[in-house]
């Protein structure tokens, strides 16, 4: 029998559905709020405005939640790449994704209770949840709440830069969705670290 040891704690495991069933909803509705076509629509222009809306407030309020919950509990720790070596670490890690995978190669990277995520998820994690996710969520509020923009911005209708922008890092956000969830088939069976993320347990 695999040796099991608990990783995920509960309320990480609550956050991260909730969080990616938010920007799912946000994703499908934005998408057919900007490319909005009465003949081929993914949710009606009026109700998807509604649950975007609604969805990213609540996103708002989850991700408030996590940066607390995460300072609180230590768990901003997994988020910070550990040196020394980190730039070696990562380039074995990208090399694995790339190639090792295929031909399998151990992982170079064990979970554990002092380091939940491998060097090149801490740094990829770290500039979604304190970069990436931040510019979205600010750039909607100013586009929920327009009065808050400014009349010009680089020479521009105030709004645009600010729509630009958030049109940008939610397909960035996307598409960061998407490779996490291939990633995520690359442990020792395809559902491994999908059945972590539900039990909190991790099967070494």
């Amino acid at each position: 029998m695999a040796e099991r040891e608990y990783l995920v704690a509960l309320w990480i495991r609550i956050w991260h559905w909730t969080n990616a069933a938010l920007i799912l909803t946000l994703g499908v509705t934005g998408m057919s709020v900007h490319f909005a076509d009465p003949a081929l629509p993914l949710v009606n222009f009026a109700l998807a405005v509604r649950i975007h809306n609604t969805a990213g407030v609540l996103l708002i309020g989850a991700y408030l939640f996590f940066v607390v919950a995460n300072i609180v509990t230590g768990n901003w720790w997994h988020f910070v790449p550990k040196p020394p070596g980190i730039l070696q670490r990562i380039l074995e890690q990208a090399m694995w994704y790339g190639m090792g995978v295929f031909r399998g190669e151990p992982h170079p990277h064990e979970p554990s209770k002092e380091e939940h995520f491998n060097a090149l998820q801490a740094v990829t994690y770290w500039s979604v949840m304190y970069l990436l996710l931040p510019v979205i969520l600010i750039s909607g509020l100013i586009y929920l709440y327009p009065e808050f923009a400014p009349d010009t911005l680089f020479g521009f209708d105030g709004l645009l830069p600010v729509a630009l922008t958030h049109y940008l890092a939610a397909v960035a956000l996307l598409l960061f969705l998407l490779s996490h969830i291939y990633l995520g088939t690359t442990g020792k069976t395809v559902g491994q670290m999908f059945k972590m993320m539900i039990t909190g347990w991790h099967e070494h």
